[in-house]
This record gives C-alpha cells, sequence and structure tokens, in this order.
C-alpha cells in the first residue's frame, strides 16, 4: 500500500518491529528530532512521532474510539440531533490523533528522501502522550478505558515508545521535558508487576521461560543503584512528576486522589489535609484567576525551586502555580523527606502549604 499523504485516508501498514529498527533508525529519528525541535510543544510531539511509527494496540484504539463516540453521543443528544443522523455522525468518528497532517507530511516528506522506506507507513495515535500530558498513572488509563483484561498490551506499548526514546532519540536532542517523559514511562514500566509482561510473553511464545542472572556488582552497588536520591537531575523530575499528579487532582477536584499522592497528609501546621480545606483553597485560588494551568508551559521547570536543606535531610520545594495570564503569584510548597524517599524508592512529599506568594 502506498504512503498515504497528508488530507488522504486508508488503511495504515506497520510492521511490529519498527521500534526496533524497521524505519525507525538513526535518520527517521533525526526527521522527528528536526521536526519537533521547531515546535513549542516539541516533547509532546516527539511522543506523538515515536508512537506512529509503531504497531497499532488495536484495543486500546478501540477503547479510545469508543470513549469518543460516547461523548459525541451525549453532545448530540443534548443538542436534540435525531437518532438517524446521530448514526451518521458516530461513523465519521476516529480515536484521537493529535497533529494527523504534520505527522503525515513529515513522513512523507522523510519517504521522498528516502526511497528504501518503501511502502512502511505510519500510524499517528496518542497514548503515551495522553497517559504522559494527563498525569496519568498506568492504573489510572487502565480505569479510563476498562483496559482490565489487556494490561499486556499496554506496558508493551509503553515499553516500546520507552525504547525508542532512550535508545534511538540523540541525547543531544533531549531536552528536560523530554528527559522526563522519558522517566516517567522507565519508572512506570519498573513499577508495573513484572508477571503482565512475563504473560505478554508467554504468549508470543508459550514456551518462554523467564531468565534469573545475577550480575556480579561491587560491594555497595546495590545499595547505591536502589537509592532514589542519589541521581540528583533524575529525582528532581520525579518529584515535579508527583507535583503535577497531585495538581491535577486539584485541577479536576478529586482531592482525595491528590492527598493520596503525599506520603504524609499533614500540612506545615501538622494539620491535616483534608478534601473540604483543599476545595477552599481552590475555591480562593479560582475566585482570582481564570484556571491553574498544567500544560506544557505550566510544566516547564523554571516555575520549580528546590532549596535542599542544610541538614541534607530534606528538600523544599516551591512550585508556582502557572495561570493563563501568568500573574504566577501562588506556590505549592512542599518538603521532600530524603531518607523516608530511599526507603519508599519513590518521592515522599509533604504538602506544607499552598497559597499566595505575599
Amino acid at each position: 500500500m502506498a504512503v498515504v499523504r497528508s488530507g488522504q485516508t486508508g488503511n495504515f501498514s506497520t510492521h511490529a518491529a519498527a521500534a526496533s529498527g524497521s524505519f525507525c533508525d538513526q535518520r527517521w529519528t533525526m526527521e522527528i528530532t528536526v521536526s519537533s525541535n521547531m515546535r513549542p510543544d516539541g516533547s509532546s510531539f516527539k511522543a506523538r512521532l515515536v508512537e506512529s511509527i509503531l504497531e497499532d494496540p488495536a484495543i486500546i484504539l478501540r477503547k479510545q474510539l469508543d470513549k469518543v463516540k460516547d461523548q459525541k453521543m451525549a453532545e448530540m443528544k443534548f443538542e436534540g440531533i435525531e437518532y438517524d443522523k446521530r448514526m451518521e455522525e458516530l461513523e465519521k468518528c476516529e480515536y484521537p490523533k493529535p497533529n494527523r497532517e504534520f505527522v503525515y507530511s513529515t513522513f512523507n516528506a522523510f519517504a521522498d528522501r528516502h526511497p528504501w522506506v518503501g511502502q512502511e507507513n505510519i500510524r499517528p495515535k496518542s497514548i503515551v502522550r495522553e497517559m504522559f500530558e494527563d498525569f496519568r498513572s498506568f492504573a489510572d488509563y487502565i480505569k479510563l478505558y476498562e483496559l482490565q483484561r489487556a494490561e499486556g498490551v499496554l506496558v508493551r506499548h509503553l515499553n516500546s515508545v520507552f525504547k525508542v526514546l532512550a535508545q534511538t532519540v540523540p541525547d543531544t536532542a533531549k531536552n528536560d521535558q523530554v528527559r522526563e517523559m522519558e522517566l516517567y514511562l522507565g519508572t512506570m514500566i519498573r513499577q508495573v508487576d513484572s508477571s503482565l509482561l512475563d504473560e505478554w510473553e508467554k504468549m508470543r511464545d508459550p514456551n518462554y521461560q523467564r531468565g534469573e542472572t545475577k550480575e556480579v556488582r561491587p560491594p555497595g552497588a546495590e545499595e547505591a543503584a536502589a537509592d532514589i536520591t542519589r541521581d540528583t537531575k533524575a529525582f528532581t523530575a520525579a518529584i515535579r512528576n508527583r507535583i503535577f499528579i497531585f495538581l491535577r487532582g486539584l485541577v479536576v477536584a478529586d482531592y482525595e486522589t491528590a492527598i493520596a499522592n503525599l506520603a504524609s497528609p499533614l500540612d506545615a501546621d501538622d494539620a491535616a489535609w483534608t478534601a473540604d480545606s483543599l476545595d477552599k483553597i481552590m475555591e480562593a485560588y479560582e475566585s482570582d484567576h481564570e484556571r491553574l494551568c498544567l500544560d506544557p508551559n505550566a510544566r516547564n521547570a523554571r516555575h520549580t525551586y528546590v532549596t535542599p536543606a542544610e541538614d541534607k535531610k530534606t528538600w523544599r520545594v516551591q512550585q508556582m502555580l502557572v495561570d493563563p495570564k501568568e500573574d504566577n503569584d501562588w506556590v505549592a510548597e512542599f518538603e521532600v523527606d530524603l531518607g523516608e524517599s530511599r526507603k519508599l524508592g519513590e518521592p515522599a512529599l509533604r504538602l506544607r502549604r499552598i497559597g499566595s506568594l505575599t
């Protein structure tokens, strides 16, 4: 089948081995890099381009389409559209394909310069991007799309995207947001029960057996490797990711989930945070601001300030709350317990306060 040109439709055909090198080699990766670096949403766009060269996880895309159709149906019912017309409109629905025209044109330009691409094609989709930008955990995404019987499919897709980002995208092309996405995926994959990966491999090969090998390492290497705080840059990225999961809970008014992401439910005065107390704070914030932003600009590292304590036991982290007018005059202040973080293997956050800078 020929390459689908911008504006055309058709069935796509990509080999499952795309991620391991059929056409996702250094040349296509550099095309991704050049194209995405020209965009303000570059890190998210890299994820979309990477996903577009991977095999379609059909069941996930069907679930996304079901969600799109449900939302469209609800809108049309509210507008009083006749049944036949509603059915006609539902047939036009597709699963999310952000920036599809740009993705097609980028690949087509690449294919024109590289005849070896042949009949290969791309499949625009948005799974990792959606999870990352919406601050979804693995469990969140499974619940959102009712993928309880397809957990292995999601793990496989996440792992494929992670491998391309980690092994193929040049390090010089990675900004802080791309590294955060890579860390987010790597951490998530490690945290998901390894049995899911085993089950997936067994589906592909009934004779598959997980190998048990142990590398020889210098004394103390295991303890050092397990210390999440050892790599300051990676630990800071993990903290920021946890903070934005918390902030997403505030934005969608899921205060219980927001509190559950904190290692301690107590504020600076040792009073417990509650859904009611957070709701009152958000009411006060929204009375002076249009909304709390969680877009790429809000996620920029320049809005996060980290101050290590003199006793080296805690970090003070201030996260500026970004609003559409960029007044940025509110802050969420956290304390990170380094010792507890080492024990948990993840950032141990305590929300000290949320309020005005002044």
